[in-house]
């Protein structure tokens, strides 16, 4: 009998992952342990899409290597994939037992962390000649409420500043008859709503038989579990359209949220990015979301910093997004990733101004956020209850649209979905009040 732990760092893709290797390794017989007890065996699923998540997978690395120093580690993830010379190098793994695992060797994670022994094979693997997505399985996101289910892994878009192409490979779906089992597992595992995610989501089923693409994997999904929520991760505005929209506004199982990431809100940025549309074009997405989805939660993505983004053009990005009926901002400093094209570009941008301008989208993306909740005060809404309480014991979720309410009631209202009122507003919490549950 083995114990081990799982250290996830990025996206909801990486967390799908770390819940299968959680899965296996716990139908084996193994037991997981909490954060820095000790543990047989450490898995680091870790991320490389910034220079920060870079750095804190290195740092993961080295706390690892402190506090379980009896421990074998298992090194996966888009930084293993995208540094394993600099991982191998490290003086701190000397003597240790280890391996490190490529994206595309991702199913291999469970296997060796099984093996009697130390460890010491690394299994890197190609990620440019990956052919399919890795097959894994979960039977349940433990202690969440919402499971996440990876339909799609890779990215041809090849953007100008983005690492992800070389670390998670070509775009692979995942076959949709096993889209569906693997949300008929979720279903039988208490889940009432799922996170469809992949890396670049709008890419599903192209390389799948002719005519299969998110918004039939969606119709499939919403037709066969009609009692199980879904929403949507990500999308790119090029990806949205009058027929997914149409699917959208027509199934209640379908939630209106949408995330649309944007990264720049001038045209000449736009084009050096490699984000292959305009503003304008953008715009004009949104306006089709809000003709169809007047009260749905619109997120966007925005990079600060690009080189040779002046403050000219950061003032465009400003003005335009400020014009814009969308509901919150994700803001990220730009930073060099070595192997991109944008690395190599003339015109960085220092760091203060970096952060004055991320400051200042982040205190907008606040305002539209507050905006959007006020809209929503005085309607009765569908709440998807928590399993965990506020810190004011409260009961705590999301309803459809991604506004977060709180509101009093038994334990037994947690992971159902109840109608909820919203009464008052305070910032960027509502406060409700339990009109029915179901």
């Amino acid at each position: 009998m083995k114990n081990f732990l799982i250290t996830t760092l990025g996206c909801k893709v990486n967390q799908f992952e770390s819940a299968s290797f959680q899965n296996g390794l716990e139908q084996a017989g193994c037991i997981p342990v909490g954060k820095d007890e000790p543990a047989d065996t450490v898995i680091i699923n870790t991320c490389a899409v910034t220079a920060k998540a870079g750095a804190q997978s290195r740092q993961a690395i080295r706390h690892c290597l402190r506090v379980q120093p009896n421990a074998r580690l298992i090194i996966t993830g888009c930084y293993a994939e995208s540094a394993a010379n600099q991982i191998l190098d490290m003086p701190e793994l000397v003597g240790r037992s280890f391996s490190v695992i490529g994206n595309s060797e991702k199913e291999q994670v469970v296997m060796t962390a099984l093996q009697d022994g130390e460890i010491s094979e690394n299994m890197l693997g190609d990620i440019k000649a990956a052919t399919e997505i890795c097959r894994l399985p979960v039977g349940r996101f433990a202690d969440r409420t919402r499971a996440f289910l990876r339909v799609q892994d890779g990215c041809d878009s090849y953007c100008s500043y983005c690492i992800v192409p070389y670390t998670r490979g070509p775009s692979r779906s995942l076959p949709l008859d096993e889209v569906v089992r693997q949300a008929v597992l979720f279903a039988e595992a208490g889940h009432r709503e799922i996170v469809i995610t992949g890396i670049h989501l709008g890419l599903y089923g192209r390389d799948l038989v002719a005519g299969t693409d998110i918004t039939g994997l969606l119709d499939r999904l919403s037709t066969a579990l009609p009692s199980m929520r879904y929403r949507i991760s990500s999308l790119e505005s090029q990806e949205i359209s009058e027929r997914l929209l149409q699917l959208i506004a027509s199934r209640d199982n379908l939630l209106p949220h949408l995330h649309i990431p944007l990264q720049s809100g001038d045209d000449e940025i736009l084009s050096r990015m490699n984000r292959r549309y305009t503003t304008a074009q953008y715009a004009d997405t949104i306006a089709l979301c809000r003709r169809y989805l007047p009260e749905a939660a619109i997120g966007i993505d925005i990079l600060v910093g690009f080189p040779g983004e002046t403050e000219a053009h950061f003032q465009r990005t400003r003005d335009f997004i400020a014009a814009l009926d969308c509901t919150y901002l994700h803001v990220f400093p730009y930073s060099d990733r070595q192997g991109t094209e944008a690395a190599t570009f003339r015109g960085k941008v220092a760091k203060e101004n970096k952060s004055r301008r991320a400051a200042e989208l982040l205190a907008l993306g606040q305002e539209k956020k507050i905006a959007f909740y006020k809209r929503q005060l005085h309607q009765i809404l569908p709440v998807l209850v928590e399993s965990q309480r506020t810190a004011d014991d409260r009961l705590k979720g999301f309803t459809d649209n991604y506004v977060p309410v709180e509101f009093a009631g038994p334990d037994a209202l947690m992971d159902s979905i109840v109608m909820v009122e919203l009464r008052e507003q305070k910032n960027t919490v509502i406060l409700g009040e339990v009109a029915e549950a179901r």
